[in-house]
């Protein structure tokens, strides 16, 4: 039998307490015990960003992250982006420039992207490809993903 830690954290805006094995990723107790599917597991190796949430401002790959180390922290997954005012800026953004096509590797997509925003503000198109570059497409030539993250944040040349 697994060893288990009771933790606290706020997850997208909300106090949460559960009881989680320590050897379980935070991707799988906000996957399987707490509802956010949104946080995506694809490679399970943090390379493709699918996983990607922001812990305390800071994007991280949720499925290199032990859930225990969300004590006491503040993770803010894709589902708290919306709020009742309705979607993110950058969400919208990702709509209104077709930056979507299947979905699969969007919310951790977008979740870095906040973070770029967040932190770096208006940047060169170069700093902007070099902050999504952890992030794996395999639908999309990234071109309307570039274009909906400098919508928001503006790129110059």
């Amino acid at each position: 039998m697994t060893a288990k830690v009771d933790i606290s954290f706020t997850l997208n805006g909300h106090l949460k307490k559960v009881s989680v094995p320590i050897d379980m990723s935070a991707l799988t107790m906000l996957r399987d015990m707490l509802g956010m599917t949104g946080t995506k597991l694809a490679c399970g190796e943090g390379e493709c960003g699918a996983c990607t949430i922001l812990v305390d401002g800071v994007s991280l790959n949720s499925c290199l992250m032990y859930a225990a180390e969300c004590d006491g922290r503040t993770v803010l997954t894709i589902e708290g982006l919306r709020t009742a005012a309705g979607l993110d800026p950058m969400q919208k953004a990702f709509v209104e420039k077709g930056a979507i096509q299947c979905g699969y590797c969007m919310p951790g997509m977008i979740m870095q992207a906040k973070y770029l925003a967040d932190t770096k503000g208006k940047m060169t198109h170069e700093e902007l490809q070099r902050g999504l570059e952890g992030n794996v497409c395999r639908c999309t030539g990234y071109k309307k993903v570039f274009d909906a993250v400098a919508a928001v944040v503006g790129v110059t040349e």
